[in-house]
C-alpha cells in the first residue's frame, strides 16, 4: 500500500514538474522582443538588422498588428498596416520563433518621427543645407559655361546657348537621381509602369488598367517580390495640395494592385508622395506639368534571392 502511494505522489511531481517546464517554454516563446532597423523587405517577410543578434528575419501575417506610438510612455497609439514597414524604419518587433528561427511578428511598433525620417531616405530627400549647396555649384558651373561660350558667339548664340546647357544639366542630373533610385541598392527591378494623372485629378485613368494588370501578373512569377508605388505632382499650385494629391494618387493605385490586381498588402511598400524633387520635365509648359504628375510602380526583387 506504501509503494502504491509513493509511486502516485512520484507520477504526480513528474507530472508538475513537465507542467512548469511547459509553461515557462511557452513563456520564453512569447516574450521574444529584437528593436533594430529594417534593412530589406521580400515579399511577407522583412529583414531586422539588431545590436545584438545581427540581422533577424521577421515574418508577417494578417495577424501581424502595426502600431505608430509616440508621447509620453507611448500614450498615443495608431494602427498602421505592414505597407508603412519600409527599409530605414527603427523597429521593435514582439512574436514568436518558428521552426525556422524566423521571427513571426505578433506586434511591430515605430514612431511617426522614424517613418518620416525612412520615408525621407526612401524619397532621396536632400537636406537643405546640400539642397542649397548643389544649387550654387550649378548655378557656377552655368555661369562658368556662359563666359566660355561668350568669347566666340553673339549675345544671342549665348542665349540660347545657355539655355540648351541648363535643360541639358537638369536632364542629367534628374537622370542620375533617378538611376540612384531606380537601382534601391538591394534590389532589381523586374517591371515598371508609369500612370499620369489629369490636373488635380487623383483617379486612375482606365487606360492604364491593362498595364497594371500585365505588371501585376508579372509581378507574382517573381520569388520575393515586393511592389513600390511613388506619387509625384508638378510644382503648380500650394504645397499642401500638391502633397494631398500625390498622396490620393499613390493611394489609388494601391487599391487598384490590391483589389484589381489581387497583390497582397504585405508585398506593397508604403505609398509614398516624393514631392517635387524629381521633376521628368519643365513645369513651364503645361506639357511638363502634365508629364510630372505620376505615380511610378515598379516591381523589385532582393538581390539576395535574386542571387546577384
Amino acid at each position: 500500500m506504501k509503494r502504491n502511494i509513493s509511486a502516485r505522489m512520484a507520477l504526480i511531481v513528474t507530472l508538475l514538474l513537465a507542467a512548469v517546464l511547459l509553461l515557462s517554454a511557452v513563456a520564453g516563446a512569447q516574450s521574444a522582443q529584437v528593436q533594430g532597423v529594417i534593412n530589406g523587405r521580400s515579399g511577407a517577410t522583412m529583414t531586422v538588422q539588431t545590436q545584438d543578434s545581427g540581422n533577424v528575419v521577421v515574418v508577417l501575417n494578417d495577424m501581424t498588428s502595426v502600431e505608430d506610438v509616440s508621447g509620453v510612455f507611448h500614450a498615443r497609439r495608431k494602427q498602421m498596416g505592414v505597407t508603412a514597414l519600409v527599409p530605414g524604419l527603427q523597429v521593435q518587433v514582439q512574436g514568436n520563433y518558428n521552426a525556422q528561427n524566423q521571427l513571426v511578428a505578433n506586434t511591430v511598433k515605430f514612431n511617426s518621427k522614424a517613418l518620416q525620417t525612412a520615408t525621407d531616405i526612401q524619397a532621396g530627400v536632400t537636406p537643405v543645407e546640400q539642397q542649397e549647396q548643389m544649387q550654387k555649384e550649378q548655378a557656377a558651373k552655368q555661369e562658368a559655361q556662359i563666359k566660355k561660350e561668350q568669347a566666340a558667339m553673339t549675345q544671342q548664340q549665348q542665349e540660347m546657348a545657355a539655355a540648351q546647357a541648363k535643360i541639358a544639366a537638369n536632364q542629367a542630373a534628374i537622370a542620375a537621381v533617378n538611376k540612384r533610385f531606380g537601382e534601391l541598392a538591394d534590389y532589381n527591378i523586374w517591371d515598371e509602369v508609369t500612370v499620369l494623372f489629369g490636373n488635380d485629378k487623383v483617379a486612375v485613368d482606365p487606360q492604364y488598367n491593362a498595364k497594371l494588370l500585365a505588371l501585376c501578373q508579372k509581378a507574382k512569377t517573381v520569388n520575393g517580390y515586393v511592389i513600390q508605388v511613388k506619387g509625384y505632382a508638378s510644382a503648380v499650385g500650394s504645397a499642401a495640395l500638391n502633397q494631398k494629391l500625390r498622396q490620393e494618387r499613390a493611394a489609388n493605385v494601391t487599391d487598384f494592385l490590391e483589389q484589381q490586381g489581387g497583390i497582397p498588402l504585405a508585398n506593397i511598400l508604403a505609398p509614398g508622395a516624393m514631392g517635387t524633387s524629381k521633376q521628368v520635365a519643365p513645369d513651364t509648359t503645361v506639357e511638363g506639368q502634365a508629364e510630372n504628375r505620376r505615380v511610378v510602380v515598379r516591381v523589385l526583387q532582393n538581390k539576395g534571392i535574386a542571387g546577384t
